[in-house]
């Protein structure tokens, strides 16, 4: 090529196959794309939703034993007289 001789590939003919098989895996890709963005959002958005469900579980479950514990201590110092 530095000796001013072409690449081959410039000089041939493309395969009407090859361009019609590259078109038409590009027109698929760029036809799923939107279908995949809204598949990978829509599991994004499930995770959120039970990440927030399992935190209010677990700060609910949290809460009772506080509540439980503070009673429990209130009892025992009416019982207790002081």
């Amino acid at each position: 090529m530095a000796n001013g001789t072409t690449s081959s590939f410039a000089n041939s003919i493309l395969n009407p196959q090859v361009t019609d098989s590259v078109s038409t895996t590009n027109a698929t890709v760029i036809g799923q794309s939107p279908a995949t963005a809204m598949g990978s959002l829509y599991q994004t958005v499930g995770n959120s939703v039970a990440m927030a469900a399992a935190n209010a579980v677990y700060a609910q479950q949290q809460a009772n034993v506080t509540y439980q514990t503070a009673s429990t201590i209130a009892v025992a110092h009416l019982v207790s007289g002081t």
